[in-house]
């Protein structure tokens, strides 16, 4: 990644952990404008030199319209910020899914609602919708995770024609898995006398090893950095487990055997259907 020659102005959501810090400190170390979001941009642990931090709440639809307002004009849209959830469907509170889709979906949505305007006034813009190879490659009691990042992929992929004629890009990235400690902040529905718990706990420690092996959110970062920069982006970008070998025999292999290969991979016996 080279130094910016013309600095812009990016909106990094989610900009205090994992992926969302990394790609602002990628952005801010090039010479861009970085403003990075949290929900409490007064008291960010390890503040990065040369990120501004603004109040950004992806539950709360308001934030977002006043979050566009404080940063003024942006050219980049990152969309990270997000929360993780996993468990047995028949356990988890129909409440509990849909806080998961007002923070993973509906909150996204706003903010680049927010943002396409000024990006449209402009006839330029980049809006990067970070998801997770979960949507292409879903797995067991991962239902409701896995259904809020399709839905940020379906939006990318459908507003990419809407916005083009004014110039703007949006772009779907999706990490496979990261070594960024999400799991410890992972909200789990599980009964302690579910039927279904035996098999959750032999998934979930699956998940364990493979994000104490996953790649580097740094490594991820440079991705979603270089897509957004890019001068003509792909629509879709993948990163992780193997992303380009394991895309490539979902085009060609039958639905169930790719189900059955990402159940394995969790861990997860195949059960015949």
């Amino acid at each position: 990644m080279t130094t910016a020659s013309s600095p812009l102005t990016v909106l990094v959501t989610g900009a205090t952990s994992g992926i969302g810090e990394e790609v602002a400190r990628q952005f801010a170390s090039a010479g861009h404008r970085v403003y990075g979001t949290s929900r409490h941009p007064d008291s960010v642990a390890d503040p990065i030199a040369g990120v501004t931090y603004v109040r950004l709440d992806n539950a709360d639809y308001d934030s977002a319209a006043e979050c566009a307002r404080e940063v003024g004009d942006v050219d980049i849209l990152i969309n990270n910020a997000g929360e993780s959830q996993a468990g047995a469907l028949e356990d988890t509170p129909i409440s509990a899914v849909e806080d998961l889709f007002r923070v993973n979906v509906f909150g996204p949505v706003a903010m680049t609602k927010a943002v396409l305007p000024g990006m449209r006034e402009r006839r330029r813009g980049t809006v990067v919708m970070v998801g997770s190879m979960l949507s292409s490659f879903p797995v067991a009691f991962r239902s409701n995770y896995a259904a809020t990042k399709s839905a940020l992929k379906a939006y990318a992929f459908a507003t990419r024609r809407e916005v083009a004629p004014y110039g703007i890009r949006m772009i779907s990235v999706e990490p496979g898995t990261i070594a960024t400690g999400i799991g410890d902040r992972r909200s789990v529905y599980i009964g302690d006398d579910s039927p279904y718990r035996a098999e959750y706990e032999t998934l979930a420690a699956a998940t364990r090893h493979n994000e104490e092996e996953g790649i580097s959110a740094s490594e991820m970062a440079r991705v979603i950095v270089d897509a957004a920069l890019a001068e003509h982006p792909k629509p879709f970008y993948a990163k992780g487990n193997s992303a380009g070998l394991v895309f490539l025999m979902r085009r060609l292999l039958p639905r169930q055997f790719i189900l059955d290969m990402t159940a394995r991979k969790h861990g997860l016996r195949r059960v015949k259907i």
